[in-house]
């Protein structure tokens, strides 16, 4: 239920006596004075005001009749509605018959500003319930039929398919302002900021964007964004709090391993995320040890280039080959270096494999 408070009482004080040259007051449904242009006069009781408030109609209170009332001067007062509901007194001081001719008009602004201030109050609330509720959403136990029903009650729409995007924002760059910008093109995208420089948007799978093209389009805007994860088309709730929960290990991943690297996309980066995740376990450990051998006698980065590009290019000598401007037995003579050293070898499919891991999970520090 909405109720003045001194702040929209005093604005509307502010406002109407830029005008007028008399005093005005607003009372609350108690007859207390919230704002006048009299400060002194500000948490009085106003008997004219509660002659109003009692019989929800105008008073006009001439100077004879106020040396017998309380705490009032000659004026009009006007009760102040909202939603059919009286929620208070506008009172102009002056003799009554000088003020008739624009104090309803002065009463129209009045309601005008207090329903300008309940609309934004009511956007503000139900942004605010919004954010919260897409945070419930997206947590464990965000299957609630309650939650579901209140989602849909507020135009959410949880049922559509969407595609998480986690941009990871440089220092100073405002979240609020790009979730403004992303909901205000992409209908019925949902963003959440789980910290300072970071945002998540699930926009409807739907909708097709190009996702260079996207960043571009930021940079332009003056958005500083460091990097920006993609996951995969996620179809339920259930699969979109995964797919969130993917989109921040490729994130982790991004920035520890390919920190050059501002697009990154699930589906060209499934697998070494996957292994990211436990990244510290033994087993991991022991994967990156074959290429660990191969670094330490690597000292010009010369077998590292040459085994991403042997990944890079699925094996494929000749395209490997060209990619590194050498001859194809130059080429061979590296792979058996590589092979020597890591005791793995690249011309299998075990070993290929083994190596392309190894390769993904490096951190960029070690290959440096």
């Amino acid at each position: 239920m909405f109720e003045l408070d001194h702040d929209l009482a005093q604005d509307i004080v502010d406002r109407t006596m830029a005008i007028l040259p008399y005093n005005v007051n607003v009372m609350d449904s108690q007859g207390l004075i919230l704002g006048s242009g009299e400060p002194e006069r500000i948490n009085t009781r106003h008997e004219g005001a509660q002659l109003v408030l009692a019989n929800g109609r105008v008073v006009e209170i001439d100077g004879q009749t106020a040396k017998h009332l309380k705490g009032v001067q000659p004026g009009i007062n006007l009760p102040l509605m909202h939603d059919q509901r009286l929620i208070g007194v506008l009172g102009i001081t002056g003799e009554p018959e000088l003020l008739r001719t624009y104090a309803e008009l002065v009463r129209m602004t009045a309601e005008m500003l207090v329903s300008h201030r309940h609309q934004q109050t009511e956007q503000q609330w139900r942004r605010q319930r919004c954010d919260d509720l897409l945070a419930l959403l997206l947590a464990d136990s965000g299957d609630s039929p309650r939650l579901v029903d209140e989602a849909q009650q507020l135009g959410l729409k949880p049922q559509l398919a969407r595609t998480p995007y986690l941009f990871e924002l440089g220092a100073g760059q405002s979240a609020e302002a790009l979730n403004t910008w992303l909901t205000s093109r992409y209908p019925d995208s949902w963003c959440v900021s789980s910290a300072q420089f970071s945002l998540l948007w699930c926009r409807p799978a739907a909708q097709q964007v190009d996702n260079p093209r996207l960043l571009e389009k930021l940079e332009g805007l003056g958005w500083n964004i460091l990097r920006v994860a993609v996951g995969g088309q996620a179809d339920g709730l259930a699969g979109l709090r995964r797919c969130y929960r993917r989109v921040g290990d490729l994130l982790a991943y991004g920035r520890d391993v390919l920190p050059q690297s501002r697009l990154l996309t699930l589906n060209r980066y499934r697998l070494p995320v996957m292994l990211w995740r436990h990244r510290n376990d033994d087993a991991l450990d022991e994967l990156l040890n074959p290429l660990r051998k191969v670094l330490a006698k690597d000292s010009n980065g010369q077998l590292l280039a040459t085994l991403r590009s042997w990944c890079e290019h699925d094996g494929q000598s000749q395209a490997c080959a060209d990619a590194l401007g050498i001859h194809r037995n130059s080429l061979r003579y590296r792979m058996e270096r590589i092979a020597e050293l890591s005791g793995v070898d690249p011309l299998t499919l075990d070993g290929m494999l083994a190596l392309y891991l190894g390769v993904q999970l490096l951190p960029q520090a070690l290959s440096e």
